[in-house]
């Protein structure tokens, strides 16, 4: 009885884009669920900038320079670098883009954000090293970077996706990349939560397993 009352115990939800759960999240928080039979997790495919105490969730992921102040922040995955990729029938008709001034001119795969319904702003980094957005426009629109990847790879336009996400299909020749210096790395996937939560034993354990080792 001792043992089983020293077991994790509880239910956690965790608020993540559907790229962060399957590259980072699912493969880290399967053994858990294996190991820990009175473990429960839920995970939240979610693009907005959720309040986690409305959403009942217990901490999120995001990139670690999207972590709200107050909250504590765990660093989950190594650092990430959003690329601008198309296909190559796609350059053959419309050319490459030298600079992200020219993207607005071009087809591109929107990013829809769920919390308030607006399209994710392209950013880039100048060689000068200033930060800049773009605007894109085009035919494809979708709230989740699977599908917008996809469109790339059927030559509806450009994407920007994260560069780990797109390591196959440029390696199989159905993606090539552009504005290469225009695409520097940031900080990686981070859980957050407030600092007043109490954390329970099941939390402990879900987040011993995510946190990023070397």
């Amino acid at each position: 009885m001792n043992d089983a009352r020293d077991q994790p115990t509880g239910t956690v939800r965790i608020a993540a884009t559907d790229y962060a759960i399957e590259t980072l999240s699912r493969p880290k928080l399967a053994p858990v669920l294996r190991d820990h039979p009175a473990v429960r997790i839920e995970l939240v495919n979610d693009y907005g900038y959720t309040d986690l105490a409305a959403s009942q969730c217990d901490a999120g992921v995001r990139y670690g320079d999207q972590v709200s102040d107050g909250m504590i922040a765990v660093r989950i995955g190594p650092d990430e670098r959003m690329i601008c990729v198309g296909a190559p029938g796609f350059y053959e008709t419309h050319g490459r883009p030298e600079t992200p001034y020219d993207l607005p001119e071009l087809p591109c795969v929107n990013l829809r954000l769920s919390n308030h319904g607006g399209l994710y702003a392209w950013e880039f980094e100048a060689p000068d090293g200033n930060d800049l957005t773009v605007k894109v426009g085009g035919q494809a629109c979708s709230n989740a970077i699977g599908p917008v990847m996809q469109a790339a790879i059927d030559v509806i336009g450009l994407a920007l996706v994260p560069e780990r996400l797109a390591a196959r299909a440029l390696a199989d020749g159905e993606l090539e990349t552009c504005l290469e210096d225009w695409c520097p790395s940031f900080p990686g996937f981070h859980i957050f939560y407030p600092s007043r939560l109490r954390a329970s034993s099941a939390f402990q354990v879900v987040l011993d397993a995510l946190r990023e080792r070397g």
